[in-house]
């Protein structure tokens, strides 16, 4: 009499799962990580550079396609959509050191720039509020500055550049920005801040910036 033939080992479910849905999950994933580098992205700040407006902690909802679409993982745009207007709060790396800033577009190629004791003026314009002392107006934006650490360092009758854009914190007297480190391009702008969407004490919202 022959012996019984062994069946064979039977497939354990997670490896008959992973076998069949890993390369979707990983897809799937790869397909998410890309539509948050190019598409949508969130900020955490770090700092109190850009007090009253953003506070320390806050978590920022970033529009990643406002001035241009890049190839996933890389700086390379592959579509201009915008560009920077003043008082758009935008994300860019320090020309120092590559640390990823938050900070606002004070003014763009062709604006002259005055910045005394912390208050700004454009082309001879004040930006100050009327109704707010420590309120400045950017058309669609409002910037509420922090004085409380004073102005930081002033600047007179300075133009910016064809091609750049001007970078303050609104914390003034305590923001390391455009006034140290110079004009940064505006290509180099990754995105740009559209509302807080949490903010420690206050929890989940939906701030407009």
């Amino acid at each position: 009499m022959n012996a019984a033939a062994t069946p064979p080992p039977r497939r354990k479910p997670v490896a008959r799962w992973l076998r069949s849905e890993l390369p979707q999950l990983l897809l799937m994933l790869l397909l998410l990580a890309a539509a948050r580098d190019s598409f949508a992205n969130h900020y955490y700040v770090p700092s109190g550079s850009m007090e009253h407006t953003l506070e320390i902690g806050d978590r920022v909802a970033v529009d990643m396609r406002a001035y241009g679409v890049r190839l996933p993982f890389t700086d390379v745009q592959l579509l201009a959509t915008g560009k920077p207007g003043r008082g758009d709060i935008a994300i860019f790396d320090s020309p120092e050191d590559g640390v990823r800033l938050i900070k606002r577009v004070a003014a763009v190629a062709g604006d002259e720039v005055d910045l005394s004791e912390g208050r700004l003026s454009i082309n001879g314009v004040a930006m100050q509020a009327r109704d707010q002392a420590d309120t400045e107006l950017f058309q669609q934006h409002r910037a509420r500055l922090d004085l409380a650490y004073g102005g930081g360092p002033d600047l007179h009758g300075i133009t910016v550049p064809a091609g750049q854009v001007l970078m303050l914190g609104d914390a003034r007297g305590n923001s390391h920005d455009g006034r140290f480190f110079g004009f940064v391009p505006a290509s180099e702008l990754y995105g740009r801040a559209v509302a807080v969407y949490y903010r420690r004490g206050d929890g989940f919202g939906w701030r407009k910036l």
